[in-house]
């Protein structure tokens, strides 16, 4: 990729939308010369707009004023630049109309159709191109909100104005053509968390209910075959009656105010399982969003009205919401993950193996991953599946451009999930079941107003304090949240909680569950141990997928935590003390050398080379001495002495006895587990033998002080001697 590549960008003025106003418009340099072009036609007094690209805008001008819709606008600006191609333009358009209607100062005119991603030479400098456009507009005043602010929105995470990636659009199309076909009514779409099942669910329902009434100039093959199989379908229902079934409250009031504040969808399109009744007639289909969490009449709370369902279809306790759907309506699309059921009522895998097997069925896997950020995206999802079922490689996991650590201390993790929400917002921390919600308002005697649900060594939490997207509400930062009312949600970061319900057992190197320690009663009553083990595992999966920039982990049993902590990098805190400019140092008066030793190459040779050192000031209460450096100790060798990225004070080792006492060593055979360096902190013990020159090591033992036994003793023999030094004492922690 060329760094010289000089793209800019620019923003005409207002023109007058009007067949009077077409001269002038004509004479706009990137329109006269044909030149691919983004424009943006609105009406602000309305509030409606229209965003479109072409090669040949003239013509698509003149068409545009034919279309009694667009008559409605009446001003229109030009997005040029001499670095524009088609692919570009098409990639402009499409991320104008995900974030102008989501921004919300617009109804978009547009449709869904062909919101496709590409891939093209210098895409990523296109991309950063956006920034500049939007900035822009905010300054033009024609947009309010800053693109960070649109993206936490609902509106834009569930937008149907959402750009697919390949594998989903092949998907639109293989199920446009399963709906208008003869053979099939029944459609399942898998995908595991992330793979942008919801998106397409709402996308399919907007497209399926526009009217493709404009001039479809411009648009490729792949388009021209979704809008054709949108014309069969809408040929074959003329006014469809399509709903969007989802079957957790939570995530079914987030999208019915979507839908409301989207043109040409209305919330009453969002409906329970239980709304599918409502209909006097079928409906002619049903888009099933998350068809894991449907129930069956087990384990629920809602029992009388489940069974008087049932009841209307002439089914007894069997009947369960999948036979409701498939009742009520002609055709149906279910997007599926058995590894996201997480209750004893969702319905068994066993139940959608009818439709599987089915001739009228076709089946498709969606595969791409869509949430998660980064370059290791797909990886992460199988490594996460693959920890929590002990099949993980030995090595850290570190997913290139994702923020996964795991935190010794929860207010550590807490401290840095702050840090996040301030930055990105929509920062949350989630947690298993392993808590009783003693704050519970429908708690029996009512919960005093100060009660609450977590203390973590005195940080004090409660659980949810509302089901309905908890994500959004003004306090979620300060609460924890279940699966309930995470599941489907997409956060920026997650702090994951791992309770006392799950352990790991090394001797058996599998996941245990404790039942005791599991507090959702509806969620492990009728089922068995390992029924139970899997609701909790699909749990923790789940909501460590919802992160789109990182996920923290923290777990209270300590093997588990030991286990976790084999398999993803351990947080460090960042170094909280001040270094001196080498002006302002006086050494060993007010301050003392800061070793990195992680970054040392060669020994601490260049003590006496002041300048070449850092220096770094010493709190009040310790004197800054000669012989004295601080240096961070990293890792869990030493934690019940040292916590993990701690920082040290040392004295320099002058000889003498070392038995028993905290020391710093370097030596270039060994490599220690958590630094990665020639340099390692242990418990100094030595074992000597008397020969005729007097006593004389037999071998040097350098013992861990630590809470996991996987940190083993190392063992100096005399032939190691020769590369190996203690560089310093340990004195105390400091920070």
């Amino acid at each position: 990729m060329s760094m010289n590549f000089d793209l800019s960008i620019e923003i005409s003025e207002e023109y007058d939308f009007s067949s009077g106003g077409l001269s002038k418009i004509e004479q706009n340099p990137w329109v006269k010369n044909q030149w691919p072009l983004v424009y943006f036609i609105q009406n602000r007094s309305e509030k409606l707009a229209y965003v479109g690209e072409s090669t040949n805008a003239s013509s698509r001008f003149k068409n545009h004023l034919s279309n009694p819709q667009r008559l409605k606008l009446n001003k229109i600006s030009i997005i040029g630049s001499d670095k524009f191609n088609k692919s570009a333009t098409l990639d402009l358009e499409a991320n104008l109309i995900q974030y102008l209607t989501a921004e919300g100062s617009y109804s978009l005119q547009n449709g869904n159709h062909g919101l496709i991603n590409h891939n093209y030479y210098q895409q990523d400098l296109y991309k950063n191109l956006f920034h500049e456009v939007w900035k822009k507009l905010l300054e033009k005043k024609i947009v309010t909100k800053t693109l960070s602010e649109i993206e936490n929105s609902e509106l834009f995470k569930y937008s149907p104005y959402k750009t697919l990636n390949e594998d989903q659009f092949n998907s639109v199309l293989e199920i446009l053509n399963g709906l208008v076909g003869k053979k099939s009514n029944q459609i399942f779409v898998r995908g595991s968390a992330g793979t942008g099942k919801t998106i397409l669910a709402t996308y399919l329902i907007k497209l399926l209910n526009t009217n493709f009434d404009d001039n479809l100039d411009d648009i490729n093959e792949n388009e021209l075959t979704e809008l054709n199989y949108v014309r069969k379908f809408r040929s074959k229902y003329p006014n469809p009656k399509i709903g969007l079934v989802v079957a957790m409250s939570s995530l079914r009031t987030t999208l019915e105010n979507v839908f409301k504040n989207m043109p040409g969808l209305k919330a009453t399109m969002v409906i329970s399982p239980a709304d599918t009744f409502k209909l006097k007639e079928k409906y002619d289909l049903l888009i099933v969003d998350e068809s894991h969490r449907l129930r069956q009449y087990k384990n629920i709370s809602w029992r009388g009205a489940f069974k008087a369902n049932n009841q209307k279809l002439g089914l007894g306790d069997e009947g369960n919401e999948l036979d409701w759907i498939l009742a009520n309506s002609k055709n149906q699309i279910f997007f599926y993950d058995s590894a996201q059921s997480v209750k004893p009522s969702d319905i068994s895998e066993k139940h959608f193996k009818k439709l599987l097997d089915s001739d009228k069925s076709v089946k498709l896997e969606l595969k791409s991953q869509m949430r998660v950020k980064g370059e290791d995206n797909n990886n992460y999802i199988s490594f996460v599946d693959d920890l929590l079922h002990v099949k993980p490689k030995e090595q850290v996991f570190s997913p290139r451009g994702y923020d996964l650590l795991f935190f010794d201390s929860f207010e550590q993790m807490y401290q840095e999930l702050k840090k996040k929400e301030e930055q990105f917002g929509l920062s949350r921390m989630v947690a298993g079941y392993a808590w009783e919600w003693l704050s519970d308002p429908k708690r029996k005697p009512k919960p005093k107003a100060n009660v609450t649900d977590f203390d973590f060594d005195g940080l004090k939490f409660k659980w949810n304090s509302t089901h309905i997207d908890w994500v959004n509400s003004p306090n979620a930062f300060n609460e924890i949240g279940c699966i309930h009312t995470t599941q489907g949600y997409d956060l920026n970061f997650t702090g994951v909680i791992f309770g006392w319900e799950i352990d790991y057992n090394p001797q058996t190197n599998k996941i245990e569950i404790d039942a005791t320690k599991y507090f959702d009663k509806y969620g492990r009553i009728g089922a068995d141990e390992t029924e139970l083990k899997n609701y909790i595992i699909n749990i923790y999966k789940t909501i460590m997928f919802r992160g789109v920039r990182g996920t923290y982990i923290y777990a209270c049993n300590p093997n588990m935590k030991e286990y976790l902590k084999r398999h993803i990098e351990t947080f460090v805190p960042s170094i909280g003390i001040r270094f001196l400019d080498y002006d302002k140092v006086k050494p060993y008066v007010n301050s003392v050398p800061f070793l990195d030793i992680k970054a040392a190459a060669g020994g601490f040779s260049g003590f006496q080379n002041y300048k070449e050192l850092k220096w770094v000031e010493l709190p009040e209460n310790i004197a800054a001495r000669k012989g004295y450096f601080v240096c961070q100790v990293v890792g869990d060798s030493m934690n019940k002495e040292i916590p993990n990225g701690s920082l040290c004070l040392f004295k320099q080792d002058e000889g003498g006895s070392r038995n028993g006492k905290i020391v710093l060593v370097e030596c270039s055979d060994i490599q220690d587990a958590d630094t990665g360096a020639s340099f390692t902190v242990k418990e100094y013990s030595s074992v000597k033998s008397k020969d005729k020159d007097g006593w004389a090591h037999e071998k040097i033992v350098l013992k861990p002080r630590s809470t996991f036994s996987t940190y083993k003793d190392i063992v100096l023999t005399m032939e190691d001697m020769s590369s190996y030094k203690v560089i310093g004492l340990f004195d105390r922690v400091i920070l």
